[in-house]
């Protein structure tokens, strides 16, 4: 059985974490979402993404 998670929430989850155990302030986060929204605007989205498609299609071949 199969388990589709999000990765925003996975992302999400992570920098609540962070930010609960102080390891990056509230500041700093603010920076990097900020930071994430810009990047989504540019071209480098598209690698960004096939990237990330591409290694986690590859930990859920390691799995199988």
């Amino acid at each position: 059985m199969a388990i589709t998670v999000s990765l925003v929430l996975v992302l999400g989850i992570a920098a609540a974490v962070l930010l609960k155990f102080k390891a990056v302030g509230g500041v700093a986060a603010v920076i990097l979402i900020l930071f994430g929204f810009y990047l989504a605007d540019t071209g480098a989205r598209t690698t960004i993404n096939d990237g990330v498609s591409s290694l986690l299609d590859t930990l859920r071949d390691i799995d199988s």
